[in-house]
């Protein structure tokens, strides 16, 4: 795998905006302040003031956003302000030659998935699934998610083991051990990628699942769809994330997500652990994605193995 720099405060991380729009201008400039807080300069891309729809511009605007931050040698980092809809509707519009060749840290999650994906896959490059600017940022960032983030982007050693926040124990769904790098993501996306060049890989690989405001029925669909397109038999191990607000119908017969987790993924026998703080969730934690991990269910732990970012020059 592709590793990027690990970031230095005084740098400039670019600002973009690949899926919906920034409801208001003012918040853009709320955004710059928050990163500069956070130590870093910043540089705002032309999706994060455009509104097409529920789209941040059109979908040659925001891809050709995305390509210029990374080839932009001013450019240290790239962070998503927000998620929304819109990044697989510009899969085909990146150069992910350039984008391999000028390996930078990039965060994001939700709708981001797709990018994640895509980049692992055809760029061999590691991204960082973890809050943005906006959406998680701005309001109630807590010291939790603020310094699992910072530690991932800034640090060039082994991130190791991985910790829920004080109250939340990771629990095991299926006893075992297993090793490989980790990919995922939001499960609707995955989903979504399903049948085209940018179908996750997940091959002797740890695989994260997480949603958010998803009906059981809607969660087992999808669920199922890995299931019969082989992901679950080829991973080597599960890690379910948080499930935000993905619960029954009023007043409908439902199956509970554990009866889909316990249905669906145990059945291979796979080591899997449950309620790992990764997704739409306060406190969140900061997951690199395409480094070796370790995952051992029976004593509800993982770690990262190896550093998710090279030194800094």
């Amino acid at each position: 795998m592709i590793k990027p720099r690990a970031l230095k405060k005084g740098e400039t991380i670019g600002l973009v905006a690949p899926s919906g729009p920034i409801p208001e201008p003012e918040i853009v400039d709320s955004a710059v302040a928050k990163v500069q807080e956070l130590g870093f300069n910043a540089k705002v891309g032309k999706s994060c003031r455009e509104t097409y729809g529920y789209l941040a511009g059109s979908d040659d605007l925001r891809a050709n956003d995305l390509n210029a931050m990374f080839a932009d040698p001013v450019i240290s980092g790239i962070i998503c302000v927000r998620g929304g809809y819109g990044a697989p509707r510009i899969l085909d519009k990146l150069d992910y030659r350039t984008i391999a060749r000028n390996p930078k840290v990039f965060v994001g999650y939700s709708d981001i998935t797709s990018l994640h994906v895509a980049f692992n896959k055809m760029c061999d490059l590691v991204t960082f699934h973890g809050p943005m600017v906006t959406t998680d940022m701005l309001t109630d960032f807590d010291d939790f998610s603020k310094d699992s983030f910072l530690k991932a982007i800034t640090t060039s050693e082994s991130l190791d083991m991985v910790a829920n926040p004080p109250g939340e124990p990771i629990k095991c769904l299926t006893r075992g051990k297993a090793s490989g790098p980790i990919v995922g993501g939001n499960l609707s996306l995955i989903s979504a990628l399903m049948g085209t060049p940018y179908e996750i890989d997940t091959k002797d690989k740890l695989l994260l699942l997480e949603d958010i405001d998803e009906y059981p029925y809607r969660v087992d669909r999808m669920l199922t769809q890995l299931r019969l397109a082989g992901k679950f038999a080829q991973c080597s191990g599960v890690i379910i994330g948080d499930w935000n607000h993905c619960v029954p119908e009023e007043g409908k017969p439902s199956l509970s997500l554990m009866d889909l987790f316990e249905g669906i993924i145990a059945p291979f026998g796979k080591p899997a652990i449950y309620n790992l703080k990764a997704g739409h969730c306060r406190p969140k934690m900061t997951v690199p994605f395409g480094v070796e991990a370790i995952l051992d269910a029976d004593n509800c732990t993982l770690s990262i193995k190896e550093s998710a970012a090279e030194p800094s020059i």
